[in-house]
């Protein structure tokens, strides 16, 4: 499996309370950096992640506004990780979603007005997905088990998120982030470099699954989304339009199912 990096993590002391006792020990805390991004010359966002897999989370949030929709269009990405600096160029001067990125979507809620959109690039870009991927609720829990077990930063640290991507019952790429949303664009930048067929492939996920996870999912194309916490109810109403699995409190072998539940298929059989 591809993606097992550890983030930098620094030691610091604590005093650590147990009852009526205290003592001062030494913990490893998870590094925090930002990561400013120049677009074609210009400032475009700034990125608070964690340090490791910076090249998959800068495409990834390209590939996820809308910036670049092809490989071919990514011309140049430079990283200065020291000064925290990236420098991207593209073949698309101007895209559609960079003149789009963080402007609200409003809608009338009239016909068919995606409501439950935010932004006018998640309401651009997200699309229904049609996909015939079917998984068993054995994998389900094989899947979550294989996070864990590769979770090293987290069990270390408490600090970061995880997630990766899945198929034919191996995790084939994971990422680690402070940032719940940062997770699925270091995923999605990574499979955009590699082309990947996301529509045969599953997410595993560490965190509280919220509408922008859900939305980033169906940027991606990815039609099965799997957690260990909760969905919220924007996120289960986007996944219905969009065509995502979302499976909830999926820890051994018990798990909610959400959303379109055809996908999940109740059987002894260890792998999808």
């Amino acid at each position: 499996m591809e993606g097992k990096l550890k983030a930098d993590v620094i030691e610091t002391e604590v005093i650590k309370i147990k009852g009526f006792n205290n003592q001062i020990v030494s913990e490893q805390v998870v590094v925090e950096q930002a990561l400013t991004v120049y677009l074609n010359d210009e400032e475009f966002i700034t990125i608070v992640c964690s340090p490791g897999q910076e090249k998959e989370l800068v495409i990834g949030v390209l590939c996820s506004e809308g910036i670049i929709k092809k490989l071919d269009q990514l011309t140049k990405l430079s990283i200065d990780t020291k000064e925290g600096l990236v420098w991207v160029e593209t073949s698309v001067k101007r895209a559609m979603g960079e003149a789009m990125y963080l402007k609200r979507y409003l809608t009338s809620c009239c016909g068919k007005g995606r409501s439950s959109f935010y932004y006018a690039n998640d309401a651009r870009l997200a699309k229904s997905i049609q996909s015939s991927l079917q998984i068993t609720s054995q994998a389900v829990s094989h899947y979550i088990n294989l996070l864990e077990e590769n979770s090293e930063l987290f069990h270390l640290t408490g600090g970061v998120h995880g997630g990766a991507l899945a198929s034919a019952g191996q995790l084939e790429y994971s990422a680690f982030d402070i940032g719940r949303h940062n997770v699925l664009d270091k995923l999605y930048g990574y499979a955009f470099t590699k082309e990947m067929d996301l529509s045969q492939r599953v997410i595993a996920f560490s965190g509280r699954m919220s509408s922008e996870i859900v939305i980033k999912a169906g940027k991606m194309g990815c039609p099965i989304l799997i957690g260990v916490s909760a969905p919220t109810d924007l996120a289960l109403t986007l996944a219905e339009e969009l065509g995502i699995t979302v499976i909830g409190f999926a820890r051994q072998n018990r798990m909610n199912i959400y959303t379109h539940p055809e996908r999940v298929l109740i059987s002894e059989e260890r792998f999808a």
